[in-house]
Formats: structure tokens, sequence, C-alpha cells
């Protein structure tokens, strides 16, 4: 017999199975075999935490092996062809389903396998040498292999959530990423993973070609017939275009070809660092902080402030802020956790909304080769010039990493201030100690980021400080920048057959498409489209 009960426990209690099943003899009467537990998530909103819990009972039955479901993955070798464009989760994800479908994947990969990249990472911050191919954005795993490997996503609705999960247990995760309401695998982690992947892909007989960059799609009659990389291969077959956000290289193309996209808002703003006790005893409200039973305490923030939306994006309780730049002359931060979330601070990013909307309705536009702000003029670099509307955001996006690489010391030394001193718009003597390895500039962030930008983050940290007191405190430190929040612009393709609204057989896929956001949705709309090459 198996029977399932919602607990509400203290936080010991969850860690004691004993404790665990006198629970369920107490209200069943018998003693259970094995209990598991399905689903927990943490209640701090008072004095006392709580743990919510699903908990499932094994009574005069043991329970099955594995935690999670399986897939058999057969051979493809003799399939129909597949041209995967990118690695990251929706790549490896439409790669994966493309098996299971029968039809053979060719990954094609810019960037470098997952190991080898973790070196060209390494340069990033001990000797401030960006390898445009091979870096946080680009390689094996995509964005998300080094930068966190968060798994919680609000996109529910498009496909399974759990069936990812379940794939990526079978691929090495821990199943407690089954269990937990805000799941994470942790960096240290999700190489391997992504290398089981990569390898089941590899026995099945589909392909994959690391350091290979795709330079333009083949076109005839309207119909996308194959690839052409930069060392003048040709890949043919259907193409499922899963680049990544940061794949500018590949917006231009597609520009310049007049392949139908669209600008695309984003958020933008600056990523702040707390010490981890600090949030913890915040969160927990408690001095001794999360204690012996506790993770470490995470937050999320909305407002509005002046008609826009001002909110903490990726949180990253327990870990570090990493240098995202994917080419030279910018700074971009990021932030990542490994999977036992234990360093000493805690940063998410902050940011404001941007809509295309704002370079055509006088709010930004462009003068001479300038960006003008409320009649207050930025430096702009006249080569990144905004030429074209649909562009418009991106080479916004890429301005402001350029400005932050200027303010920064022109090195992958990022651009700081303390907090309180950005709120009152004074300079910072000094700044704390902080994960973000390559060094921090002190900087004033108040004066040379867009003000739009700047007063709607002090509006919003005041009032994130009133829900959270303590929150608002010069112990915390904003790095800029932090723009890499999602695509700046959507390919166009039709919602029922995915594919691109005049191009058949392209398949615009996943986050650098503008149709997801974080590894599970990505993964999500991987498998969609793998679905619709076969079915449409």
């Amino acid at each position: 017999m198996i029977k399932e009960f919602q607990l509400r426990l203290l936080p010991e209690q969850t860690e004691n199975e004993h404790v665990l099943k006198e629970i369920v003899q107490r209200e069943t009467g018998e003693a259970p075999v094995a209990v598991r537990v399905l689903k927990r998530s943490i209640d701090a909103r008072q004095r006392t935490v709580y743990v919510n819990v699903t908990l499932r009972a094994f009574i005069n039955e043991f329970p099955p092996e594995n935690e999670y479901q399986t897939i058999e993955y057969k051979d493809v070798s003799g399939g129909k062809p597949v041209i995967v464009v990118g690695a990251g989760p929706a790549g490896l994800f439409a790669a994966l389903r493309l098996i299971e479908l029968g039809l053979k994947p060719v990954v094609i990969e810019r960037g470098k396998n997952v190991r080898d990249r973790k070196r060209d990472i390494a340069k990033i911050s001990v000797e401030h040498l960006v390898n445009p191919e091979s870096n946080y954005c680009f390689g094996e795993g995509g964005a998300g292999a080094y930068s966190d490997g968060k798994l919680y996503t609000r996109s529910k609705k498009r496909g399974s959530v759990d069936r990812i999960l379940h794939i990526l247990c079978q691929f090495g995760a821990t199943p407690a990423i089954l269990q937990d309401v805000h799941p994470h695998i942790g960096t240290d982690k999700l190489p391997r993973i992504i290398e089981n992947i990569r390898n089941q892909i590899i026995e099945c007989g589909g392909e994959v070609h690391f350091e290979t960059c795709m330079q333009s799609l083949i076109i005839r009659n309207r119909e996308v017939c194959g690839i052409v990389t930069a060392d003048s291969k040709e890949f043919m077959g259907p193409v499922i275009l899963a680049t990544g956000h940061s794949a500018r290289d590949v917006y231009r193309y597609l520009a310049a070809e007049n392949i139908d996209m669209e600008a695309k808002a984003i958020a933008v703003g600056v990523r702040v660092e707390h010490p981890q006790t600090l949030i913890d005893q915040i969160r927990y409200h408690r001095k001794e902080g999360r204690g012996a039973f506790l993770p470490a305490a995470e937050y999320s923030f909305t407002a509005q402030s002046a008609g826009r939306g001002v909110y903490s994006f990726c949180m990253c309780p327990g870990g570090f802020i990493v240098p995202s730049a994917s080419a030279t002359e910018q700074v971009v931060v990021n932030g990542m956790s490994p999977s036992h979330r234990g360093s000493q601070w805690a940063n998410a990013g902050m940011v404001v909304e941007v809509s295309p909307e704002d370079f055509f309705n006088g709010q930004l536009t462009i003068d001479n080769g300038q960006l003008i702000q409320n009649s207050q003029s930025l430096i702009f670099n006249p080569k990144s010039k905004i030429q074209n509307p649909k562009l418009a955001v991106l080479d916004f996006q890429e301005e402001l990493e350029r400005l932050a690489w200027i303010n920064g010391g022109m090195r992958q030394t990022a651009p700081a201030q303390r907090m309180a001193d950005f709120v009152q718009q004074r300079n910072s003597s000094g700044l704390p100690e902080s994960s973000y390895v390559p060094g921090l500039l002190a900087s004033p962030l108040h004066f040379w980021l867009p003000e739009f930008i700047t007063s709607r983050l002090r509006d919003g940290f005041r009032q994130f400080d009133k829900v959270s007191r303590g929150f608002l405190t010069n112990e915390a430190v904003l790095t800029g920048v932090e723009t890499r929040t999602s695509s700046p612009v959507r390919i166009l393709r039709d919602r029922e057959t995915l594919q691109h609204v005049t191009l058949k057989n392209l398949y615009p896929c996943g986050e650098g498409a503008g149709y997801a956001g974080g590894i599970v949705s990505s993964a999500i709309d991987g498998e969609n489209c793998a679905e619709r090459v076969v079915f449409t």
C-alpha cells in the first residue's frame, strides 16, 4: 500500500527518516517499509520556520529502485539528419528528443566541449582574456553550464517540467531536484551531466561537432536546406536554431539577410552581493541565521517604479559573481552557485525593464552617433550607432557592456559601488570583499549608467528594504553590468508549427530565439521543436 501525506514540519524533523516514519505510523497504525519526500518547500514568513513536505509512504511493499523514470534511446545512425545549431539545453534536449523519434541529430557547437571550455573560462578571471568562441556563454552546455544550473521555471504550459527533471536524473542529476520547489544542480555537477548527454547522442549514432561555427543558412526557394560553417563545410537537413541569447553575430546575419525577427524587451541593471549570513538573518528572521538544518536563504523581489518593473533575477545563495563577457572590450556579470551553496556570499541580478518602444517614442534615441536619454547625452560609440530597429535593444545592451569595460579599467575588472552609496548618489571610497575573482574597481554607477535605470533601481532598493529590513546596506556591493537577462531579439516563428514565419524547415528555438528563459524552459522548447520537425 502506498499513501501520501501533506506535512508541516520543523526543519530538523525533515532530515530525520526515523521521525518521518514515526509520523506515518501514528497516522496509519502501521510502520512503513520506506518513505520518500516528493516535494518540499520552506515557509519562512513567520518567526518559526517550517518546511512543507509531500511525503510518500510505502507500507508492506518496497519502493521502486529509481526515483525517476528513464527513457530508452535507440540507434538512429541511419535516420534522417536534422541540424541542431547550439549545444545548450535547447539544442541538447532537441537532440535527445530527435533520437527518441528516430531522427539523427547533427549538433553544431561553436565553442569547446564542456571540460576544455573550463580552461578558457579560468583565463577570463586570471588573465582577463576573453575567448570569443569559448566563455561563460559559448560552449557545450550553453550559458547555464558554468553559471549555476537553476531548474526553476514558471513556464509550465508548454510542456512537462517533470519530464525534463527526470531526464536530467537519468543522466546523473541527484533525485533531490524532483523534490525541491526551486531545484538546482550546481556548476560543479552539471558538466558531468552534459557530458553524459553528449555521449548518449554519439552512442545512438548522432553527431556532435565542436569548434564549428555556423556562418550562414542554405536557403532555396524560401526553404532552409542546411547550413554553411565558418570553415566552408556544409551540413544538410532541417535546422533547429538554438544558438543562445549571446550569439549576436547570428542576429546580425539574420538582420542583414532580412530574415523576419523583431526587437524584444529585456531587463538590465547590476548584480548585488551581500554576505550570505546577513541574507540568512533577514530571510529567516533570527540572529543565528539558518542554523544546521536550513539551506542558504534565497530571496525574490519585485516592484514597480515609474511604470516599469524592477526585480531580482537569478538569485544565487552561497554563490559567486562571474565574468560573462563573450567578446573583448565588454564587461558583463552573472551569478552562479555550486551544489552545496557554501560560499560566504549571496548575489542576484537587480534589473529594470527595457522595451523596444523606448527607442522609438523619445525615451531613447540616436542623434549623430550619440545615445540621447531624456535630453541627456551618454557616451555612445559611433561605430555602434543603431542602424537597424530590429537590433536597437541589442545595440543598447552592447553599449552598456562597453561602458562597464571602460569604467572597470578596460579589463575584466568590474565597476562597483556600495549599495547605500549608490542610493544616496555618492562615491564609494572603498569596497567590501567580493566573490568576483577578476576584481572590483570603485566606480560611480549612479553617474554613468542611464538615469532611467539608476533612478528605478534606487527606488526598488528602498522598496525591497521595507519588506526585508537590512537589505539596503553598505555591506552590499553592486557590480556592473547585468545585461544578459534574455535575448534582445525574437526570431519570428509560427505558433503551431514552430517553423520560421517565412522560411520552411527553420525552427528558431530556445532562449536565443526569444522563446524561453533558463535551462528547463529552453529544454522544453527544444523538445517541442524536435517534435515539430517530425510531425509537421
